[in-house]
């Protein structure tokens, strides 16, 4: 058997969710004598097993600093780091691992291309275009560019569904829009945006664009170079890999004409008290020591991901937001936040007469975690009149159970709230 049919057979064959639960010890552990019902992943996903050894293998077999050791277990460490640099290239299809930047998390990627890219090369009056629905990291950011350098912030609007309203997105679009920042997939809603259309009409006006990817690559397969963006970021612990780490990708050719973002050591070629040259990409944007065995717990968690099949996950979780929004319909008094045509992973919700973080602790004392507040998009909160909600979100270790838990939750809820 060929390893294309292989690969065929596995991403067609569904998914064997109760062996997937059993990677994670985590979701053995009761909570105030009860299973836990972990709803919680859109906050920071779950590790599995294989993610927990890599980390505690490093620590134990191969850790020292890495790019600067002439000793063994300085390379071993180099390597197994840089290893997962060119996991990240493959999981998003980047065109070379110099593409892929380590940073902290989604915010320092989103503040990497504002504070370097937008320092550089967007000036007073130039546009950038964001979303209503956009998360406080892919906000604030531009805000901060904004008293900086003076430039514009636009806001498309979505409609009261959560769609993004494409025809007056398409309209705010004009020659002085010089970037386009948007979210894949709302946090707040599940709403995915067509960043594929965005992508190509940028294209045709020779925008820059930035997609903030973190909650879209734990669900859906992501290729960058199919999207074609300029930037994607996303952040480790919400792919089932530690916090403390996520992945910038940048086009080469950005990236190259970008200044350094922080300085410090290895982002250096030269030292002198007159002046400084720089690395090379990757390491330009990569100053002081990194999260060596975060990065090495990252690539053991896309190598998790890539293993079961992006396209697995995705129609398995398709099915179980279906359900679940279903069921959660059929709840009296609870009205559905975010209803978009094509949405994911997300179910945000408010109870009649009782307060978001009121049905999070009745929940949790049913052993049931989910979210509770305004999941900071106090923008999307305000769209709707809120502020806050509650909100149930998916894993790949999520289960029809989960969902008829949470209901049964539910229940309780209003029998204490009446």
């Amino acid at each position: 058997m060929t390893e294309t049919v292989q690969a065929r057979d596995r991403d067609s064959a569904p998914l064997d969710v109760s062996a997937i639960r059993a990677d994670f010890p985590i979701l053995a552990e009761k909570m105030y004598g009860k299973d836990l019902v972990f709803l919680d992943s859109a906050a920071s996903a779950q590790k599995p097993r294989q993610v927990i050894d890599a980390i505690s293998t490093a620590y134990e077999t191969a850790y020292a600093n890495v790019h600067r050791g002439a000793y063994r277990l300085s390379g071993l460490a180099t390597d197994a780091f840089e290893a997962a640099r060119k996991k990240a290239q493959r999981f998003l299809n980047a065109a070379s691992e110099k593409e892929i930047i380590f940073t902290r998390n989604t915010t320092e990627g989103i503040n990497l291309v504002a504070a370097s890219y937008g320092r550089k090369f967007l000036k007073e009056g130039d546009e950038v275009l964001i979303t209503h629905m956009e998360h406080h990291s892919n906000i604030v950011p531009w805000q901060l560019l904004r008293e900086q350098t003076g430039i514009v912030l636009r806001v498309a609007p979505i409609d009261d569904d959560g769609n993004l309203i494409m025809a007056a997105f398409a309209d705010l679009v004009t020659e002085r829009t010089k970037m386009i920042a948007v979210t894949h997939v709302s946090n707040a809603l599940g709403t995915v945006v067509p960043v594929d259309e965005i992508c190509q009409m940028a294209r045709e006006r020779s925008i820059v664009t930035l997609i903030d990817g973190s909650q879209a690559v734990p669900h859906i397969p992501v290729d960058v170079r199919d999207i074609g963006c300029d930037f994607y970021v996303f952040t480790g612990h919400k792919v089932y890999g530690p916090s403390g780490i996520g992945v910038l990708y940048g086009r080469a050719e950005l990236l190259d004409a970008m200044p350094p973002y922080q300085g410090g050591g290895e982002m250096i070629r030269t030292v002198t008290f007159e002046k400084s040259t720089f690395a090379d990409l990757p390491h330009k944007f990569e100053a002081g020591t990194p999260n060596i065995v975060g990065a090495i717990g990252l690539g053991a968690a896309l190598d998790y991901v890539s293993a079961i099949g992006p396209e697995r996950i995705a129609a398995n979780e398709a099915q179980l937001l279906a359900y679940g929004m279903d069921r959660l319909a059929r709840v009296p008094g609870l009205r559905l936040i975010g209803t978009a045509q094509r949405k994911l992973s997300v179910m945000s919700f408010i109870v009649e007469g009782v307060h978001a973080h009121d049905v999070g602790t009745v929940l949790d004392s049913e052993g049931i975690a989910i979210r509770s507040g305004h999941h900071c998009a106090q923008p999307v909160m305000d769209r709707f009149g809120l502020t806050a909600t509650a909100r149930a979100s998916l894993g790949v270790y999520s289960s029809i159970e989960d969902i008829d838990a949470l209901v049964a939750g539910l229940a309780k809820v209003r029998e204490i709230f009446g």
